[in-house]
């Protein structure tokens, strides 16, 4: 939220504020005051992780990439299920799964 509240304040009229990944919240100050007096456009959308996945997972797991600042919770494969369901309750914003 507090980056949202950000981007309300730094965009400029007419420009655009994009979001990348799932909200982390349910409740933003969307409406004639914040966005639509000054023609600023909100979008966004799941991040394209499947279009990139194939060129820098092997890097992620031979440690060359540090994903640390994305990944909060580190899981084996077995606990695929448990780390789905800890981000659908917000316990954690990004799981990494190792086989």
């Amino acid at each position: 939220m507090p980056a949202y509240t950000q981007a309300v304040g730094a965009v400029r009229p007419g420009g655009v504020i994009s979001r990348v990944g799932a909200p982390q919240y349910e409740d933003a100050p969307v409406g004639f005051a914040s966005l639509f007096g000054a023609n600023i456009t909100l979008t966004g959308g799941p991040a394209p992780a499947r279009a990139y996945i194939e060129e820098l997972m092997p890097d992620v797991l031979s440690g060359v990439v540090q994903p640390g600042r994305v990944f909060d919770r580190t899981i084996g494969l077995d606990q695929t299920p448990d780390g789905y369901a800890a981000m659908d309750r917000r316990e954690a914003l990004k799981v990494l799964i190792r086989p």
